[in-house]
């Protein structure tokens, strides 16, 4: 069998996303974006790709090369923030990786054919996550942007001084978590460019 590797499967799997968010930009007309190592919980974890479009969508891959280690810290982390989550396994994880994700994660084998080209499998598909935390998903942002939420909602006095996670936990208090996932979505949309989350968080956020 031939093994796979990270390098290889990401290539594939990110020209398969892009024609998929193609489609659905012509379709919906709504904005939406490819990160690829999207940090989450002040950069604690980096998601391998995530899709903005609507929803947030995060894909982590394990390729033959790699090891499933990291992998039950990494699904905490992850599953407190995005949408849907769907691993992208290299055959020699598959069993493996059945019985350690939650059966809401959906499941990609990735192979190669006998041309040497990388396919997919869908195992299964995933389904909507119930398990988000509200303040996981306000340290997407950066400080300035939370502060601006609260701002327009006139739920700013007296935390512009406090540290970032007391202006997350604030802001995840304020919003219902639909509104909050919706805001942390334009802000993704519309303002990241080439953005890798923790030098912004590191750089301008303060503890």
């Amino acid at each position: 069998m031939v093994s796979t590797n990270d390098k290889i499967i990401r290539v594939a799997l990110r020209n398969v996303l892009d024609r998929d968010l193609g489609g659905y930009c012509s379709e919906s007309g709504l904005p939406a974006k490819i990160f690829e190592e999207l940090g989450v919980q002040h950069g604690a974890a980096r998601i391998d790709i995530a899709v903005i479009n609507g929803l947030m969508h995060g894909y982590e891959i394990k390729s033959d090369s790699d090891t499933l280690e990291r992998l039950p810290k990494q699904m905490k982390e992850f599953s407190a923030v995005f949408d849907k989550l769907t691993l992208v396994v290299g055959k020699r994880h598959l069993y493996d990786a059945i019985n350690i994700v939650p059966d809401w994660w959906g499941i990609i084998v990735a192979k190669i054919d006998a041309n040497n080209e990388i396919f997919f499998q869908t195992i299964r598909e995933a389904e909507d996550n119930q398990n988000q935390v509200g303040v996981s998903i306000a340290r997407l942002l950066w400080k300035e942007e939370a502060l601006q939420i609260l701002e327009g909602r006139n739920k700013a006095r007296g935390v512009r001084s406090r540290s970032r996670e007391f202006i997350y936990q604030r802001l995840a208090n304020v919003l219902d978590l639909d509104t909050l996932k919706e805001k942390v979505r334009d802000a993704l949309l519309v303002s990241r460019e080439d953005w890798r989350s923790d030098v912004p968080l590191l750089s301008s956020g303060g503890l």
